[in-house]
């Protein structure tokens, strides 16, 4: 499945960033809200924000402002704010890269540490988002809803080195292919093999 997938897909993470920690806030603005989206929002983000230093001193209102196209503003900005005093305190103003740390600060979960292990720094990690568990599920390769579960599961299945660019390929295919209503099973490379091509 990964190997037709690479001939598919370049693995490349949509959100445009320079650094870890612009990959960080562009993870945490993405939660429910499109990369189209988040990339339109953080350059102003970034410019206001370059470093965790200006981030952790932020005025609440002016950060709510900037990240308002995305959604859940007043939580995200409380979140971003959280996360730069965290990284400030406890990481010398570092981004982390185990999970235990990552997923201690503001606004991260397992999905975004995994992000944030895999396309930052290139270490293995697997983000399971609602594509991923979609097709993980619709492929037979687990019937598992959690996204732990469905983690652990597709570890098994790919070498851990390769596990952050299968998840942004799974990725890339369930947004231009895989949709969740009326897929392209007639254009889909892996057709022959998914149980439920042509089901819809």
């Amino acid at each position: 499945m990964h190997h037709r997938l690479k001939f598919e897909y370049e693995a490349i993470c949509e959100l445009v960033h320079s650094n870890p920690f612009e990959l960080l806030v562009a993870t945490i603005l993405s939660a429910q809200c499109t990369d189209v989206r988040v990339n339109k929002t953080t350059p102003a983000v970034f410019d206001r924000y370059p470093t965790p230093f200006e981030l952790a001193a932020a005025d609440q209102g002016e950060l709510e402002q900037l990240v308002y196209p995305t959604g859940f503003y007043k939580n995200k900005a409380k979140n971003l704010v959280k996360m730069a005093n965290q990284l400030l305190d406890n990481h010398g103003g570092e981004v982390p890269k185990s999970v235990g740390d990552l997923v201690q600060l503001g606004g991260v979960g397992r999905k975004t540490a995994n992000v944030i292990r895999s396309v930052a720094f290139g270490l293995p990690g697997l983000p399971v988002d609602t594509h991923v568990g979609r097709l993980a599920r619709r492929l037979g390769l687990t019937e598992e809803q959690d996204p732990l579960k469905v983690e652990i599961a597709l570890n098994s299945m790919v070498p851990q080195y390769e596990r952050g660019e299968f998840s942004l390929r799974v990725i890339l295919h369930g947004r231009q292919i895989c949709f969740a209503r009326n897929p392209r099973c007639d254009i889909c490379v892996l057709n022959d093999f998914c149980p439920a091509a042509f089901d819809f």
